[in-house]
């Protein structure tokens, strides 16, 4: 794979090794990359966490992520398909997408595979950043999951598999997660032309103190 001088920093693991000058500088070469970057589809893999844009800073500590690097949504959209060592694994923070970041890659090992752990997960971002919302599906399975958690209490909950339960306000026009993401946030799957985009996106890791030597260098990164 070809890439520029930043792809072999990132493979190296020398991002974690500069001083805080480099590192601004290096988030302000993913701002000025982002803004010429047209929004496309994403595919979180059917699982995905939400948070408002201006006060997503939080959910870092809500889900022990650490040793964040900037980049685009180009970059980090494809987080889950990384090569990595063993002891951590990147997750990816996009940009703000029409006032939301969204959350996803490697989630089972950033936050479990249980109900409470999922549930969990949302009402601790949801205390850091104000509101959380979370959603998964699985065609194959037949199940359907939204959540919408505000200042560390779940206030909305639609789970369905055979039989659908809910918590809060059930609406009848949102009966999966597919269609209330592009209500109550934003809509992965949809981005275009027309998506609003501030600031760059993230990755970060599970664990500290691993640095970012192992992550493949990104294409494109120069």
């Amino acid at each position: 794979m070809t890439y520029g001088r930043l792809g072999d920093v990132i493979a190296t693991g020398l991002t974690d090794r500069l001083d805080a000058r480099d590192k601004a500088l290096l988030e302000r070469r993913a701002r000025i990359k982002a803004t010429g970057e047209e929004p496309f589809p994403l595919d979180p893999r059917g699982w995905w966490y939400a948070v408002p844009g201006e006060t997503y800073e939080g959910l870092f500590d809500a889900l022990a992520l650490h040793d964040r690097f900037p980049v685009t949504l180009y970059e980090g959209a494809e987080v889950e398909d990384f090569p990595w060592r063993a002891g951590a694994l990147p997750t990816f923070i996009t940009p703000e997408l029409n006032g939301w970041r969204l959350i996803f890659g490697n989630l089972p090992d950033v936050i479990g595979i249980d109900w409470d752990d999922w549930m969990g997960a949302a009402e601790r971002l949801s205390a850091a950043c104000g509101e959380a919302q979370m959603f998964y599906e699985d065609s194959a399975a037949g199940s359907d999951v939204w959540v919408v958690a505000e200042k560390g209490t779940i206030r909305r909950r639609y789970a369905a598999e055979s039989d659908p339960e809910w918590i809060g306000e059930p609406a009848e026009d949102l009966e999966s997660a597919a269609e209330a993401c592009g209500h109550l946030s934003v809509d992965p799957t949809t981005l275009g032309p027309s998506t609003r985009v501030r600031g760059c996106g993230w990755l970060a890791l599970t664990e500290t103190g691993i640095g970012h030597e192992g992550l493949p260098a990104l294409v494109g990164l120069g």
